[in-house]
């Protein structure tokens, strides 16, 4: 029956995965049949290029041989090592029952390393470096057990190589480790037991969302007619009975990766921002009068926020939303504020610490921030719910944490400055002075706002201080405020502000 199915469904590449895991998974009291159909399901990945999927089918399986060796005495940790790889693997390949389908296969230690190197071949294709110090940290041991010098040299240096590449893509900015998108489908006739399922899709590198629907829509028109499907370009929740039951819909929505304020302190790298991800976000903005967009004042956002039942990467490109995986927070307009600025904040914090800054990224972040063109975004925040006039409307909480953002607003713009100043040329003298004096109008201003002490600026400014002395000398500083939940811009959808 699933063969049958498999060869019906060979030119729909998720569902083809799907029905290969569903085997996979009805294998785990016999190592050597789980291993073939995960095996099947990297090769596949290999093919359309998903070697992100590939190498994780591999892991999968070395956890698998790491937890037959374990039943039997020769690998004690079992595939609980492979914990801080990946919390799927665990969860996966902890189930090996102790029947007769062991006793068909005789793994060793060299297999397990076999399939751990190979995870980590197509790791590394996927531009994934930073999960291969964490596979061979389980590879080294047993070389070193095994006395295979060799084997240790050449291994430290692919790490080394493996590093490298990480401070490399760091510099250049260019890596690209996927996008996600939110699918839902509609229509039993069509989808059958698929209907209404939601899954996230996680697409190769710049994947937009052009792209994804006009390819879904000519994978299901090819199943199901042309004239049958429709695609919902709309991210607004869909009521099933709006929907007429001779057509088969298709909703497709950008979705970003979601962590609590909590968990991003650990989660300062792209790198660690896209790998055992399970929550995703995306917003829709709102006005009480029922408009989408309003004033700075009537501009609300919806956050919605969906968890699946497994981390990306996985063995499979989609995952299914789990069954009550869904949030949703609505976002006052001085709360939109917040997030916004906290975004401003966050990007240019990303571009400084960067262990190669680059500087024309650097350079578009701080212009973002001071540019006498476009500096009316955050004053515009700042005048709408900072002024005297205006302040006493909102919840003082939300006020100071407002203000705190704007204090590392100034700090960070500081740093950036500071920055560009020793990393531009000469001829760049002038651009850097555009941006310090549009740095001095906005500081000026915010503590004005603020009620705070005026920022000396112009006397600073005639004697030549650095920007360190100018912002020390800053009341907005005093106390040495930091903003809360700096850093959440991956909490967001990558949509236009209000402004």
């Amino acid at each position: 029956m699933a063969t049958a199915q498999m060869k019906e469904n060979e030119n729909d590449p998720e569902l083809l995965v799907d029905l290969q895991y569903s085997l996979a998974q009805s294998y785990a009291s016999t190592p050597e049949l789980r291993k073939t159909w995960l095996d099947a399901m990297a090769k596949l990945h290999i093919r359309r290029g998903d070697f992100s999927e590939a190498g994780h089918c591999y892991l999968h399986i070395a956890a698998l041989i790491a937890e037959y060796l374990k039943r039997k005495g020769s690998y004690p940790q079992g595939c609980s090592s492979f914990g801080f790889i990946s919390p799927n693997i665990v969860a996966e390949e902890a189930g090996i029952k102790d029947d007769s389908g062991m006793q068909d296969v005789q793994y060793t230690e060299e297999t397990l390393v076999d399939f751990l190197e190979k995870g980590a071949q197509y790791l590394e294709k996927a531009e994934r470096y930073e999960v291969l110090g964490d596979i061979y940290k389980l590879i080294i041991p047993i070389y070193e057990k095994l006395r295979n010098f060799q084997k240790l040299e050449s291994s430290y240096h692919y790490l080394s190589q493996a590093y490298s590449s990480v401070l490399s893509v760091m510099k250049s900015g260019r890596r690209l480790l996927g996008k996600y998108y939110m699918v839902t489908l509609y229509g039993q006739t069509y989808f059958e037991d698929e209907n209404k399922k939601e899954y996230i899709y996680k697409e190769p590198k710049v994947t937009s969302l052009t792209e994804i629907r006009e390819r879904l829509h000519k994978l299901f028109s090819e199943k199901f007619g042309r004239e049958n499907v429709q695609m919902i370009n709309d991210s607004k929740k869909i009521s099933v009975s709006d929907l007429d039951p001779k057509y088969a819909y298709v909703q497709v929505i950008y979705v970003t990766p979601y962590f609590e304020e909590k968990d991003l302190g650990c989660r300062v790298t792209d790198f660690e921002r896209n790998n055992n991800v399970r929550s995703f976000m995306y917003e829709l903005p709102f006005t009480r009068s029922g408009k989408e967009h309003g004033s700075i004042q009537e501009q609300h956002k919806r956050r919605f926020i969906v968890t699946t039942t497994h981390s990306f990467p996985f063995v499979k490109k989609r995952v299914e939303v789990k069954e009550g995986g869904h949030r949703e927070i609505v976002l006052t307009p001085i709360e939109v504020a917040i997030d916004e600025m906290q975004i401003k904040v966050a990007d240019l914090k990303e571009a400084i610490n960067s262990p190669a800054p680059d500087m024309k990224r650097l350079q578009l972040k701080l212009q973002g921030g001071v540019s006498a063109q476009v500096n009316a975004g955050p004053l515009a925040y700042a005048e709408a719910f900072l002024n005297p006039e205006n302040i006493s409307k909102y919840p003082a909480d939300k006020s100071d944490r407002l203000k705190a953002v704007f204090r590392d607003f100034v700090s960070t713009c500081k740093d950036a400055l500071d920055l560009n100043a020793k990393l531009i040329s000469t001829e760049q003298k002038e651009y850097h002075e555009s941006l310090k004096s549009g740095f001095m109008e906005i500081a000026e201003r915010l503590a004005v706002l603020l009620g705070e002490k005026s920022m000396r600026t112009r006397p600073i400014l005639t004697k030549g201080a650095s920007m360190m002395e100018f912002v020390a000398t800053s009341h907005l500083l005093h106390g040495g405020h930091t903003a809360m939940g700096s850093g959440s811009n991956d909490n967001r959808m990558a949509a236009e502000s209000p402004l």
